[in-house]
């Protein structure tokens, strides 16, 4: 069995984890304790329906600890999969966490191969790697869905390394071999254009969900029915029948930061269309807001917090965008949400109990309708179509 190390228990580090535990000797580090024990106790820190199912099987080589000595000393390869988040003050990602591991990997065992999963600026890989000291970095991008991501590593539509070498191939082998898809997709490419693909990937996903938005905008404003326009425009098999459920705006860990990595990137080069998608954004946010503020709500309940269902992400969703704007217009507002372990959110008072809310509201915003809502659906405000979470 090969020896592996992952840095961060997240939906990214933990989904590889599991992959690779399957066939694989892995111990899997976090900083924080709770985490570390609730995986050793066989119990996901991470919103997801197969992960359970998976720790509690006996089939995986898996631990997990707060010791980097214990992670890193006999590690052939490194996964590091700590949170790169946005930084408004740099107009860049946050890679510091991802550097802290480098030099802990440096310092431990320097002969180990470093795997980045993490999002990082394109150009990042080969510039670290100067100014760190270290040939030893690998990029790799994930492609996950949040609550989706073990799924989406199993069944991987692509596995793409930034690297083309032999340790690139035996990374690729060890993904691969951990998968249950049968011989998926494998692309060697340079580490810049790896990173290039992460952003670009998401780019566009981030564009389809501000198209498919603007369109409902524009059925919306002229009294339309969206659903049969979108229809109709999705037959087309050019397109298709996915990422065309209209929401509040695009959010999640990964979407928001990733276009605005991208159009930081390109801050010397010309463009219209990555502007737009950022800027789209925002557009829908406010109109989402306005809308409801038209309706002269005496007090707005909002249905969650989260971006989705099957998620535990609050930090991104798109709700709270359209929170924010009407919290500044003086609506009225509590929310919903089962899973806040405190009474307030952003200074807004939050319910567990659920017949409370439903009576209390005037209007209910829902990003994503849910059955809980069918005896109030007369007082919901939401732009789902078709009940899924794309």
């Amino acid at each position: 069995m090969t020896k592996i190390a992952v840095a961060g228990i997240g939906y990214v580090g933990l989904a590889n984890a599991i992959v690779l535990a399957r066939h694989n000797q892995v111990v899997i580090l976090d900083l924080l304790k709770a985490k570390v024990d609730m995986l050793n106790e066989e119990q996901s820190p991470v919103e997801d329906p197969d992960i359970p199912e998976w720790l509690g099987n006996g089939s995986l080589n898996l631990l997990a600890t707060t010791d980097s000595e214990l992670a890193f000393r006999e590690a052939e390869f490194v996964i590091i999969a700590t949170p790169t988040d946005y930084d408004h003050n740099t107009n860049s990602f946050d890679t510091s966490s991802v550097e802290s591991v480098i030099e802990e990997v440096k310092r431990i065992n320097p002969k180990a191969v470093m795997v980045i999963k993490s999002t990082v600026p394109v150009g990042f890989t080969a510039e670290a790697k100067k100014r760190l000291g270290t040939e030893n970095l690998i990029f790799s991008p994930e492609f996950l869905r949040e609550g989706k991501a073990l799924y989406d590593n199993l069944y991987p539509t692509r596995i793409v390394i930034g690297e083309q070498s032999t340790r690139a191939d035996r990374f690729a082998k060890l993904m691969a071999q951990g998968a249950l898809l049968e011989d998926p997709s494998i692309l060697f490419t340079n580490p810049t254009e790896a990173e290039a693909i992460k952003l670009f990937a998401n780019t566009y996903l981030a564009m389809r969900v501000a198209y498919f938005n603007e369109l409902d905008t524009f059925a919306a404003t002229r009294g339309l029915n969206t659903g049969q326009i979108i229809d109709g425009v999705c037959l087309d098999p050019r397109i298709g029948q996915h990422y065309n459920n209209p929401s509040f705006g695009y959010g999640g860990y990964c979407l928001p930061k990733d276009t605005r990595q991208l159009l930081t990137n390109y801050c010397d080069i010309p463009q219209n269309l990555i502007n737009a998608i950022v800027d789209a954004n925002n557009t829908r946010m406010n109109f989402i807001s306005e809308e409801v503020s038209a309706h002269l709500p005496k007090k707005v309940g909002v249905y969650r917090l989260i971006m989705k269902a099957g998620s535990d992400n609050y930090r991104t969703s798109s709700i709270q965008g359209v929170m924010q704007r009407l919290q500044k217009m003086g609506v009225a507002l509590q929310i919903y949400e089962p899973t806040w372990k405190t009474e307030s959110y952003n200074g807004i008072i939050v319910l567990k109990d659920l017949d409370y809310f439903l009576e209390s509201s005037d209007l209910i915003l829902a990003n994503r309708l849910s059955s809980e809502l069918e005896i109030v659906k007369e007082k919901v405000y939401s732009r789902d179509l078709f009940n899924t979470d794309e």
